[in-house]
């Protein structure tokens, strides 16, 4: 019973793993809202090698349209802002020489149509991913019988998994109704 107890534990973690990767991927769809977590995935030539633009620069959100962008080292700005223009994101950078400044275009009604379709393909991506450790946690619980562990035992072990991914199921529900309202809200 114990081998089942760590069997679960693991594939929590793993389906909260899976749940925070979804996180984190949907806050790179922008919802028409200025949000700094947009700039995550950019990357700044930084003496020759590529970092994260969030420690070259402070990164600031003064209104739900701006995106105000300050490098730490003046001589950077041209570089984030080619960073910005080489990203798949669909800015404009307007540099004043001090710091960058991104508008935040509202969105059209097809856009926001188009962003709900990407949310629901990362969300069912979450989702098979949930699906495939349930089924590998069930094999490891399977394979215990061979350890002389009872059926009962296992089939109890199966019912658990079986809950533990309905939950996260629903989790991962609630995380695409709340993006897609706040997508859809204009």
């Amino acid at each position: 019973m114990e081998e089942i107890e760590l069997y679960l534990d693991d594939a929590k973690d793993t389906m909260e793993k899976a749940l925070k990767h979804l996180a984190i991927e949907l806050t790179k769809i922008r919802a028409g809202k200025a949000n700094a977590g947009m700039l995550d995935g950019i990357q700044v030539e930084y003496y020759g090698t590529l970092s994260p633009l969030h420690t070259v620069a402070s990164v600031n959100t003064p209104d739900a349209r701006t995106i105000v962008i300050k490098p730490f080292e003046k001589k950077l700005i041209s570089e984030v802002e080619k960073a910005i223009r080489n990203s798949n994101l669909g800015l404009n950078p307007n540099n004043d020489g001090e710091q960058i400044r991104l508008s935040i275009p509202p969105l059209t009604e097809e856009r926001r149509r188009d962003l709900v379709k990407k949310v629901k393909q990362e969300v069912e991506t979450a989702k098979i991913n949930v699906r495939n450790i349930r089924k590998d946690t069930n094999d490891d619980i399977r394979k215990l019988t061979k350890d002389g562990v009872s059926e009962d035992a296992v089939k109890v072990g199966e019912e658990r998994v079986q809950k533990l991914t309905d939950a996260f199921i629903a989790r991962i529900e609630e995380v695409f109704v709340a993006k897609e309202k706040d997508i859809m809200v204009v």
